[in-house]
């Protein structure tokens, strides 16, 4: 049986959500079935260590997505791939005018965000009126689903469901020799929050909540980077939050999830968030701002976590207070995530929906 080729596109594979994924999935995937190769504007980044090495890179070495589209389709006219998965959220707005050149090719977009509360530019929302082109479009929640139907007009047979998968071995491997974290200190409690330094993570609200537990033996731990990090670091002084740590990124976060007292995450909105379900995967208690992004998948109430709402600082602040007075148990916490979410139940979906796709 010939193998089905699929290509991956991905701007770069960078330590981020989208690359994540993608790199689990390509490196799964049977290769009985199928022949992964991935497409980057640049080749860089973390996860390019762990890619498998059958995997072909393909890296048209160009710095803008607007200036990617023509070696793109370059790439797609020359290589003429069965299914091109696109998966990430502004190179699919793009390439979804431009599909309808290939009629061999199945087409796949892999949506990242909900889509409204991420995409200002009008240039590209512009775009979204072509995503029914596509064959397939992935929402990972409910909410991004939603939101594309009502507010982009994307026709509801065309969207399919699958949520992230997390690697279980992959995170057991990183855990295997490590150790608390030294900046953990005994007689406190350790509040671990991880996510890029922008807007849309709501740190700047975190640091408010945490504002209100000055008095308290509890240590925030913020691991991330990004635009804002100046502005959070003004914050923090000013709010004189002595008990506030950013340790800016880390190659091994599972470390300080595993031996954190709760994990928050204080977003704006998400698309479905990798992190709280790692968190979840080290055994680690969540609580979520109630945002849009398939928060409520994910949470299961008194299990895994709690969801509260964050632009609520004084309500937050007792939401942390009392869940740290308690305990929780570990391995309720792992297989509340692993039994949903776990890499090889998603991955039998994303076969299926390539599968099923090369049928039409």
């Amino acid at each position: 049986m010939k193998k089905i080729s699929v290509m991956f596109i991905l701007p770069d594979l960078e330590m981020g959500g989208a690359e994540r994924i993608v790199t689990t999935i390509a490196n799964h995937l049977s290769r009985d079935r199928f022949e992964p190769q991935i497409l980057l504007l640049r080749k860089q980044g973390g996860y390019l260590n762990l890619l498998k090495k059958d995997i072909e890179i393909i890296d048209i070495n160009t710095e803008r997505i607007r200036h990617s589209l023509k070696p793109i389709l370059k790439e797609i006219y020359r290589r003429k791939p069965d299914i091109v998965f696109s998966g990430f959220g502004e190179v699919n707005a793009y390439l979804s005018l431009f599909i309808k050149l290939f009629p061999k090719t199945k087409f796949i977009a892999r949506e990242t965000n909900v889509v409204s509360q991420h995409v200002t530019k009008k240039e590209i929302k512009f775009f979204y009126s072509f995503y029914n082109n596509y064959q397939q479009i992935i929402a990972q929640s409910d909410d991004m689903m939603t939101d594309l139907i009502n507010n982009f007009s994307v026709k509801r047979h065309k969207i399919i469901k699958i949520n992230n998968p997390v690697d279980f071995d992959f995170i057991e491997q990183k855990l295997l020799h490590s150790k608390k974290p030294e900046s953990f200190k005994y007689n406190y409690k350790n509040v671990v929050a991880i996510g890029n330094l922008s807007a849309r993570k709501g740190f700047d609200n975190l640091l408010k909540v945490f504002s209100r537990l000055k008095n308290e033996n509890i240590i925030l731990h913020i691991i991330g980077d990004g635009k804002d990090r100046e502005i959070l670091l003004q914050m923090k002084d000013f709010l004189g939050l002595k008990n506030v740590v950013f340790h800016g990124r880390q190659e091994n976060p599972y470390q300080f999830l595993k031996h954190a007292d709760l994990f928050i995450l204080s977003s704006r909105y998400e698309g479905f968030p990798n992190v709280l379900l790692e968190a979840g995967a080290c055994g680690t208690y969540s609580l979520a701002n109630n945002c849009p992004g398939g928060i409520s998948e994910i949470i299961q109430n008194d299990i895994n976590g709690e969801i509260g709402n964050i632009e609520n600082p004084e309500d937050f602040s007792q939401k942390i207070l009392k869940i740290l007075q308690q305990n929780y148990d570990k391995e309720w916490i792992k297989n509340s995530i692993k039994t949903r979410f776990s890499k090889e139940i998603i991955l039998n979906k994303y076969e299926k929906v390539l599968l099923d796709l090369m049928k039409k």
